[in-house]
């Protein structure tokens, strides 16, 4: 391994040990329609400084192309112009924990749940609320977005960090975030925040300068029964030693 900004990644002779699993609905026994993906090479983002920092994504190069199927489907990368507003519910997904205090239980089902946009210098506002004595309030950095509720109640969780946030706009799905980091889970005044994918637009296609990214205006689907680009979009390593999170190919 090799430590960057604090956290340890897996160096290039290191990747052979991870393999990315699509198309499951479930962990334990995932079915005829998964299929496992070696890894070949995984890029953090030199911006990355550690939990609740900026800059909290990777890019995961796969060993081979993936065909889509019915249940193997990509998501778009939006271009940096197309914009998630205030209110809008998008979609989180993940196999962490239903609250703080459970694992989720066997078999491990994939858990979804809507969640709508919050503005970022309300989310910033909401963070400054009942903070603890002489613990300084997180900040909402430019590159980050909150997704949740005020209330609290429902939320990303433990488990869930590199998980995307997909948001539906015209006939395409948009992966708008990463899921990077939250006070607790479903906590009051905490909801969950997000790296802003678009913001790391000029990153992504210095290294993947064939990646088309897809602007609000363009109603067209995406194809089917293709095959992708070796290279794909993997929301981040967040701040844990393993890879997290998933390629492009979104599971259903």
């Amino acid at each position: 391994m090799v430590k960057q900004g604090g956290v340890l990644q897996p160096s290039t002779s290191e990747t052979f040990l991870y393999k990315v699993l699509l198309g499951a609905r479930q962990l334990v026994n995932p079915g005829p329609h998964a299929m496992y993906a070696r890894v070949k090479r995984v890029e953090s983002n030199p911006q990355y400084q550690g939990m609740a920092s900026s800059a909290d994504v990777a890019l995961v190069q796969l060993e081979a192309p993936v065909t889509f199927t019915g249940h193997i489907l990509p998501v778009c990368i939006p271009s940096p112009e197309v914009k998630f507003e205030a209110g809008m519910n998008c979609w989180v997904t993940g196999w962490g924990s239903p609250s703080e205090q459970d694992n989720l239980p066997s078999p491990q089902i994939l858990q979804k749940l809507a969640v709508p946009i919050i503005d970022r210098q309300k989310c910033n506002i909401l963070y400054n609320k009942d903070s603890e004595h002489g613990v300084l309030p997180k900040t909402i950095q430019d590159d980050m977005l909150c997704a949740g509720y005020a209330e609290g109640k429902k939320d990303a969780c433990k488990g869930d960090s590199g998980g995307p946030l997909v948001c539906r706009i015209g006939d395409s799905w948009l992966q708008a975030g990463v899921i990077s980091w939250g006070e607790g889970c479903a906590r009051r005044n905490r909801p969950g925040v997000y790296i802003r994918v678009a913001s790391h637009h000029a990153w992504i296609h210095r290294i993947i300068p064939e990646l088309q990214f897809k602007s609000g205006s363009d109603r067209k689907r995406g194809p089917r029964g293709q095959e992708t680009s070796e290279l794909s979009f993997a929301p981040g390593l967040a701040a844990h030693t393993l890879l997290l999170g998933l390629t492009i190919l979104l599971t259903f």
